[in-house]
């Protein structure tokens, strides 16, 4: 009887124990589980967005930038070397700063000219007289113009020379525009006056030398910077923001980025370099930026034909071709001789670097950037951008040092060295980190010149990007309303007709290496956005902001005439910080794939109406692109369902793991190392560079426009091989987007 007591009472016990730990299993509170599992689940905190918007203030931008461009700092110098420490300081607060920040430096290849050798241009007779010479600096309006520091303008790469010759007017520098030139004129020896626009810096002196021309000077025509206005009297700074007459652009005439002498490799100390010599990309012939007042006194008195009508530019002259000058001139029978004396330099150039480091998701990364150094003062370039990034660290940093709040993932800010020079700090800091920023990093947010003017939101950015940017615009206000969102405001000025949404504002896509975007999004494929306010472009024909790269882009410029109140600045920085905080917090990447499918269709399309008659009869169809076209739509609309039809705050963390490794290697699937041999560092098959004129797959549309053009096999077999690249890369994004086997 006693054993089968005690079996009955160790078979009841056992029971009630499997019944308590089922009833305790089930019956915990929320509330009692381990802090983890819910933190692992937490979505982004809509509250915590709205404070962020809140705490970011105008005032505290309109002072980051009056510090930032209290002194000129182009890259390495002293004033650069000022605001590193600046930086460092900065993020280093205890009460506002982050997690950690550091120096990170680079030993780089940059271009100086010779501030004892002012360069020039001058007009020299037949007797060498000289009749005519260049303004060396440009003219002072303010104490800012007149800052020992200001350097000289000049091209950046340019080699040192002295080349003199007959003086011809060539547009734009393109290769279309010497080739038409070269039907009358023989062009060998001859000096170029060329105008901004058209063709990049390099390209200008590059395709100059495939037609014998010895020399390039590069000037911005008032027609296309000014809205025609030329006087310092009344109609240019400082009465408004137009150029005034002497100001130059500077520039790095450089066509590739990172460092020039290590590319793919990060430019360190023990790292190989290439021999000077074998640098691409840069003028092979002397080549020096001048003002408009300098251009009008040569242009106005050119000889020999007619410039086409689409030439002609604002001065109040014919515009005519050369060679040489009038006889009835005072330069007849002069020439031009262009004097160059840069010099290429080995010079150390930082990067500081900073860290928010993410609660749950420390190894998945959000990287913020903008580049510091400038080619003077840099109110608007690029320190309309860091004055943000300050103000965004400082709401952020301030929230983390209190304790209210952990971003998910790890937010990384990068304050990029040697950007003007051609995107040197963030190529290096890609090239170095390549592995560990392929496999980990979410998006990268560049905000370069925050505010070329104060109308209108503009966004650039992977069509993955599209629906976060847009979230965000929605919340935040535009400048001087309490109603009217900056999405609102934005469809007013610029829009399209989405088949899926209606007419929505336009996202302008990143096809070039306009900022530090360039690395991130071109090279290691990690899903990138531009984010600015603008001008409203039917008011003004200006390509940029009319002080660009000169020495009248101040903080006397911007608040006077830029953003009076700096409110748009406070716009950007909330638009951009909520978008960051989106791709930091969200639970799932608030990445939308079916926006992808559009644009890749709209690109087919383009592509099918552009290219399919002319294809057909070289026997290539675009069938196979097609129908790789419909299997990425699929994909994506299979993903999208999945996201939408799952309640991710109670799935397993894996699958959203799973999932958001899916969302962030999209861009990444469209990379193909072997495309592109002869770009460096472009291998995204979507957005590289392309020079044809039709917008589509840049493959397949330089490949075409460059067979169309010779009828040569070997082009044509070029096409196929595009076509082949862009069927790969839709199919292997695809297959990322599908189910996992």
């Amino acid at each position: 009887m006693m054993w089968k007591k005690i079996l009955l009472f160790g078979v009841s016990g056992a029971a009630l124990l499997t019944v308590g730990i089922l009833v305790g299993h089930f019956g915990i509170s929320q509330d009692s589980s381990p802090a983890w599992v819910n933190e692992v689940s937490q979505d982004v905190d809509e509250a915590l967005i709205e404070q962020f918007i809140k705490e970011v203030d105008n005032k505290n931008i309109e002072q980051n930038l009056k510090t930032l461009a209290s002194d000129p700092h182009m890259a390495t110098t002293p004033g650069d070397e000022k605001l590193v420490k600046f930086m460092l300081d900065r993020w280093k607060d205890p009460n506002t700063g982050l997690d950690e920040t550091w120096r990170q430096t680079y030993k780089v290849f940059l271009s100086f000219p010779d501030m004892n050798k002012p360069n020039c241009f001058t007009v020299v007779s037949p007797t060498d007289t000289i009749q005519y010479t260049s303004r060396l600096k440009e003219k002072a309006y303010t104490e800012d113009q007149n800052d020992p520091e200001v350097v000289q303008p000049y091209a950046a790469y340019a080699p040192a020379g002295h080349p003199k010759g007959k003086l011809v007017y060539a547009n734009q520098g393109k290769v279309s525009d010497y080739e038409f030139l070269n039907k009358t004129i023989d062009l060998t020896g001859t000096i170029a006056i060329v105008r901004y626009g058209g063709a990049g810096r390099a390209d200008k002196a590059i395709n100059g030398a495939r037609f014998g021309v010895a020399g390039v000077l590069v000037y911005t025509d008032p027609a296309d910077i000014n809205d025609g206005k030329m006087s310092d009297a009344n109609e240019t700074y400082p009465h408004s923001w137009y150029l005034p007459p002497s100001g130059a652009e500077r520039g790095s005439f450089n066509g590739y980025f990172g460092d020039l002498l290590t590319p793919y490799y990060a430019a360190k100390e023990h790292t190989y370099r290439m021999p000077v010599s074998d640098i691409t990309g840069i003028p092979p012939i002397a080549t020096q930026p001048i003002g408009f007042e300098d251009a009008y006194a040569l242009i106005c008195k050119l000889d020999g034909d007619e410039a086409p009508a689409v030439w002609q530019g604002s001065f109040n002259c014919t515009y005519k071709l050369g060679p040489g000058f009038s006889n009835t001139s005072a330069f007849a029978n002069s020439d031009v001789q262009v004097n160059v004396y840069n010099k290429g330099e080995m010079k150390d150039s930082a990067n500081v670097m900073g860290v928010i480091r993410g609660s749950v998701e420390p190894d998945r990364y959000v990287i913020y950037g903008n580049h510091r150094d400038s080619w003077v003062h840099g109110a608007i370039d690029p320190s309309s951008g860091t004055a943000v990034m300050l103000e965004i660290t400082r709401v952020l940093g301030k929230m983390v040092k209190e304790g209210k709040w952990r971003p998910r993932r790890s937010i990384i800010f990068g304050s990029w060295g040697a950007e003007e020079f051609g995107l040197i700090g963030s190529t290096e800091y890609a090239e170095e980190y390549y592995s560990k920023l392929r496999d980990r990093t979410i998006a990268y947010i560049n905000v370069d010149i925050s505010v070329f003017a104060n109308a209108t939101l503009r966004a650039q950015g992977s069509p993955a990007a599209q629906s976060v940017i847009f979230t965000a615009a929605k919340q935040v206000k535009t400048p001087g309303s309490q109603t009217t969102s900056v999405y609102d405001n934005w469809i007013r000025y610029s829009n399209r007709s989405s088949p899926s949404y209606g007419i929505i504002p336009s996202l302008g896509y990143l096809t070039g290496a306009g900022s530090d975007y360039a690395a991130f999004m071109h090279y290691l494929g990690i899903t990138s956005m531009d984010i600015a306010y603008t001008y409203d472009r039917s008011k003004t024909k200006a390509r940029i902001y009319p002080a660009y790269h000169t020495a009248y882009d101040t903080f006397d410029y911007t608040s006077k005439y830029i953003d009076p109140g700096f409110t748009s600045h406070q716009t950007v920085a909330r638009t951009a910080g909520n978008v960051l905080l989106r791709l930091a917090d969200s639970l799932v990447i608030p990445f939308n794939p079916s926006d992808y499918a559009e644009t890749v269709e709209q690109y087919y399309s383009t592509a099918a109406e552009s290219f399919t008659d002319k294809m057909s009869t070289m026997g290539i169809s675009l069938e196979p692109l097609n129908t790789a076209v419909k299997r990425f739509r699929e994909a994506t609309s299979f993903l999208n369902q999945q996201i939408h039809n799952s309640d991710m705050a109670k799935e397993t963390p894996l699958k959203i793991r799973r999932i958001n490794d899916q969302l962030m290697f999209l861009d990444r699937a469209f990379l193909d190392p072997m495309a592109f041999p002869d770009k460096y560092h472009y291998r995204h098959v979507i957005w590289t560079s392309r020079s044809s004129g039709v917008a589509t797959f840049p493959g397949l549309a330089d490949a075409f426009a460059k067979a169309d053009n010779s009828g040569l096999k070997s082009d044509w077999e070029q096409v196929e091989k595009h076509l082949t690249i862009v069927i790969q890369a839709l199919e292997g994004a695809a297959s990322t987007l599908e189910a996992v086997i």
